[in-house]
């Protein structure tokens, strides 16, 4: 396994598996040359090199829970402007190398053995940090209550749908609240509206006692309403902790 003093360099990683996850998203998993154990919610920087030598560099949070090392996955939304997503879209095959470093981010993390409850409120491709710690969860044999409350536009665009509905039905302590924001069909147990503090209300009360530590993941503009309505609902905002996608 890699050091604490080494894990910022730059490696290589094979792509080891593609899954298709939504229309707009799909799964990497890689086998970095130099194995490491992530942290449930941390993440990873890509970097691609042209062959002029121009390089470009994302950053993508593994979505794989730390049991699944050495290997680790990125979901990764398609973006028409972007400059790396359309290429693991449309170039990236099994048995690629790919430049990677990593583990990132020490803030934004959880370990089962810190308990709970816990409170995840994810939009879109920013429930990737949060289902590693879901898997994490699932993974050790946890049995601290975890809610997760997901807010995506489409019902076809829940990233990992079927495996947080399974964790979901098991019954073990794991609540899954899903909002749907374009959908137009109705669905029972579903709310069809944005997050809000009534939304967060519901979470918590999911929950035997208050979230000790709440997780908030997406882009600015929702992790900017979805905190707020968690203050307004009477989650403390200390206990709150936020990564934000995009610019």
């Amino acid at each position: 396994m890699i050091s604490s003093s080494t894990r910022i360099e730059w490696q290589t990683a094979t792509v080891k598996e593609i899954v298709p996850r939504t229309p707009r998203v799909t799964s990497f998993v890689l086998t970095p040359s130099r194995p490491f154990t992530p942290k449930a919610g941390q993440h990873v920087d890509v970097r691609l090199t042209a062959p002029d030598g121009y390089q470009a560099q994302r950053g993508y949070s593994i979505s794989s829970a730390p049991e699944s090392a050495p290997d680790i996955e990125l979901a990764i939304e398609r973006l028409e402007e972007g400059e790396v997503s359309p290429f693991f879209h449309q170039v990236v095959q099994p048995g690629d190398e790919i430049e990677l470093r990593g583990p990132l981010g020490g803030h934004f993390v959880w370990a089962a053995e810190e308990g709970g409850p816990i409170l995840l409120i994810a939009g879109g491709s920013g429930v990737a940090p949060l289902m590693a710690m879901a898997r994490h969860r699932a993974a050790s044999g946890s049995t601290v209550p975890m809610a997760m409350l997901f807010s995506c536009r489409t019902w076809d665009e829940v990233i990992f749908r079927d495996e947080l509905l399974a964790m979901h039905r098991k019954r073990d302590g794991f609540e899954l609240i899903l909002t749907l924001t374009r959908d137009v069909e109705k669905r029972n147990g579903l709310h069809g509206r944005r997050i809000d503090s009534a939304m967060v209300t519901e979470a918590t009360e999911r929950l035997p006692t208050p979230p000790v530590l709440t997780f908030v993941c997406g882009s600015n503009a929702f992790v900017s309403a979805a905190s707020e309505s968690s203050v307004a609902a009477g989650v403390p905002a200390g206990s709150i902790r936020t990564e934000r996608y995009g610019g």
